[in-house]
């Protein structure tokens, strides 16, 4: 029963941070339909940022968190100012295109900067709990109590400020949000801005028990996509369902079959899953839970 516990406690975590990644992908995916691919290249910056900000500028956990959130945010809207918005136009697959291209840009702007080293964040939570067989460490912990409270705040953002509702809107009817006077492009810009720093959170909450290298966002938003598709494309709380069973089927599957499938079984579960509702398991609009 222990060993189940701490599986399903490693599950939650891992869990924990693809809703986060994938909570950002699904705002700007049901406000204009972009499949931004760029967004593990986001998660990696945030990554760096805070990195970078604890040991060369001796910042805070939480103030590197803030200031890389802040800088991801708004990394996050120039790259809609100047990739995605021109091409709002544009046939659906150049903003795809945009997006990888976007993301390798970042990714080689990274290695030149950073190298391709692996580095590793250092975090004040460094201490463990036991419930009895059961390990916690704190930062785990951490990272499973922030993905909720940012959860929540989302929601609460989404239903009780203008432009939360707006974005709702937006996501829900386009054109009929633009008639009622609210501006889709404004909407739009912080769609990314959420979206950036929600991966920058992310990724800093998980870089202590994880490392910081160029590439790590790749197979991180190939599962978060997995997620936004499992989970209905533009759903949020599909978003927040989809990242734990992703996150607990890969814990459970690499602990009771092979850690050498870990990475298989996300994808596996996914044409498991749609070949019994291919639509995903709740509505393909941006709406709370």
């Amino acid at each position: 029963m222990d060993l189940l516990l701490q599986q399903l406690l490693n599950g939650v975590t891992l869990g924990s941070v693809y809703s986060l990644v994938a909570l950002g992908l699904t705002l700007v995916y049901g406000i204009l339909a972009i499949p931004n691919f760029a967004h593990g290249a986001l998660y990696m910056v945030g990554a760096f940022a805070s990195f970078y900000l604890t040991s060369a500028l001796g910042l805070g956990y939480w103030s590197a968190m803030l200031v890389s959130a802040a800088c991801v945010a708004l990394l996050a809207v120039v790259a809609e100012r100047l990739v995605f918005h021109p091409l709002r136009n544009a046939p659906e697959l150049s903003p795809m295109i945009a997006a990888i291209g976007l993301l390798l840009f970042l990714e080689a702007g990274a290695q030149a900067l950073c190298g391709a080293n692996y580095h590793r964040m250092s975090s004040p939570y460094s201490g463990v709990m036991h419930w009895g067989g059961v390990i916690a460490p704190t930062q785990r912990l951490l990272i499973i109590a922030g993905a909720f409270v940012l959860v929540a705040a989302l929601q609460l953002f989404l239903h009780r400020t203008v432009l939360g509702a707006s974005i709702l809107a937006v996501a829900q009817n386009r054109e009929g949000a633009l008639l009622v006077g609210i501006d889709p492009t404004r909407v739009g810009m912080a769609a990314f801005a959420l979206s950036g720093a929600l991966a920058a959170v992310a990724a800093t909450l998980y870089a202590p028990i994880n490392l910081v290298y160029p590439t790590m966002g790749d197979l991180v938003i190939l599962k978060a996509f997995v997620i936004i598709i499992l989970g209905g494309m533009g759903s949020v709380p599909g978003a927040i369902a989809g990242g734990l069973i992703i996150g607990l089927a890969e814990s459970l599957g690499a602990f009771y079959i092979s850690p050498d499938y870990q990475d298989l079984i996300a994808f596996v579960l996914l044409v498991a899953i749609l070949s019994l509702r291919p639509q995903g398991l709740f509505a393909k609009q941006v709406r709370a839970a």
